[in-house]
Parts: C-alpha cells; sequence; structure tokens
C-alpha cells in the first residue's frame, strides 16, 4: 500500500481553512454525506454534516488553527488521522480557544476517492506531569 499519511494531511488542512472561511461546498466534497462530528463537551454531543455545515455560519466558528504534529494510519480502505491543534472556536457567543486533540476517520470511496467518514474534536488536557506519566507507560521506548 502507498503511503498516504502527506494527501490525508493535505485533505485536513484544507478541511479546516474551508470551516475557517465558512465554504460549505468545500466540506461537502470532503466529508461524507453521513460524516458524523462529535465534540468533546460535556456531555459529548454529535453534529451530522448538515448541521456542521448550518453551525459553522453561526453557531460554531472557527477563527483560527494551527496543526500540530500529526499521525495517519492506513487500515485497508480506511485511514485514520490523529494530531493536536490549536483552534480558535466560537460556540454561539462563548469562546472555546484552546488546544485540542482533533482526530478524522477517512475512507476511500469507487467514486470521489478519499472522504472523511467521522470527526473528534476534543480539548486536551493541561493537567501538570499527565503527559510525562503516560509516557512513561510506553512500552517501546
Amino acid at each position: 500500500m502507498a503511503d498516504i499519511s502527506g494527501m490525508i494531511e493535505a485533505q485536513e488542512l484544507r478541511l479546516m481553512q474551508a470551516w475557517m472561511h465558512r465554504d460549505a461546498g468545500t466540506i461537502r466534497q470532503l466529508a461524507a454525506r453521513d460524516c458524523m462530528m462529535i465534540l468533546g463537551t460535556n456531555p459529548p454531543e454529535l453534529l451530522d454534516r448538515p448541521s456542521f455545515i448550518a453551525a459553522m455560519d453561526k453557531d460554531l466558528r472557527c477563527t483560527g488553527f494551527r496543526l500540530g504534529e500529526s499521525v495517519v494510519r492506513r487500515h485497508s480502505r480506511t485511514a485514520w488521522y490523529t494530531a493536536g491543534a490549536e483552534i480558535e472556536l466560537k460556540v454561539g457567543a462563548k469562546d472555546w480557544t484552546g488546544r485540542f486533540l482533533l482526530m478524522g476517520l477517512w475512507r476511500k470511496f469507487r467514486i470521489g476517492g478519499w472522504k472523511l467518514i467521522e470527526r473528534g474534536l476534543s480539548p486536551t488536557s493541561s493537567e501538570e506531569g499527565l503527559a510525562d506519566s503516560i509516557r512513561k507507560m510506553q512500552m517501546w521506548r
């Protein structure tokens, strides 16, 4: 199988830029019709593609982002994308800016190529020392 990391990363960048510029046509092009987005709120909430497209104009606005280190893993006709990201978000009138874990499940369709089928967006923990504790558990280090 060919390495598709660069292509998936480019698609993710296009998707985030489309969100920031409120480009519904590009979102429709990159996200499958049945794409679902789960947001790491308490409790977690789901948005389907039509709800996300409608919300990005006024209720769920991305005003800026910076993608961090990412990992892409291919599994047959799907690819799992994860990255740390700094995202400037507005949810209604509330500011939800910060560091997030961004996840995307991409699927290769026979017609239309790679499309996003699942999206996860969750704030990361800033608890001091937590990442170091988890890093020590990694057996491959």
